[in-house]
């Protein structure tokens, strides 16, 4: 199973831009799936975006499309979320989560079997 730990998270203005980290480790990366979900108080965990280990093909959220950009660091494990022109709605905990690399499918949380513990993002208007 594959380890995540989530960091960079915190307090930004709206408008404003952050990129969150996710650090993996326990097994190499190949044919997985690395993705970003996020969740609000009060609501589900919802996709936010995806990117494929082996040829960094990535998806994105119709919410996030234009502002957020996922991105991989093969060297260094690690997958990255930039965050820009941020908005008070997407305050929320977020979630760095793998699966296997093997289907279409990849916008439901079930999907993924590993999951990082969550970094606070708070978008402030």
């Amino acid at each position: 199973q594959v380890q995540l730990v989530e960091s960079g998270g915190g307090l930004v203005q709206a408008g404003g831009s952050l990129r969150v980290s996710c650090a993996a480790s326990g097994r190499t990366l190949t044919n997985h799936r690395l993705g970003w979900f996020r969740q609000a108080p009060g609501k589900g965990r919802g996709f936010v975006a995806c990117i494929s280990w082996g040829d960094s093909s990535t998806h994105y959220a119709d919410s996030v499309k234009g502002r957020f950009t996922i991105s991989r660091d093969s060297a260094k494990n690690t997958v990255y979320l930039q965050m820009n022109s941020l908005k008070p709605e997407n305050t929320a905990v977020y979630y760095c989560a793998s699966m296997w690399d093997y289907y279409s499918s990849y916008d439901r949380a079930p999907l993924y079997d590993a999951w990082g513990q969550g970094t606070q993002v708070t978008v402030s208007s």
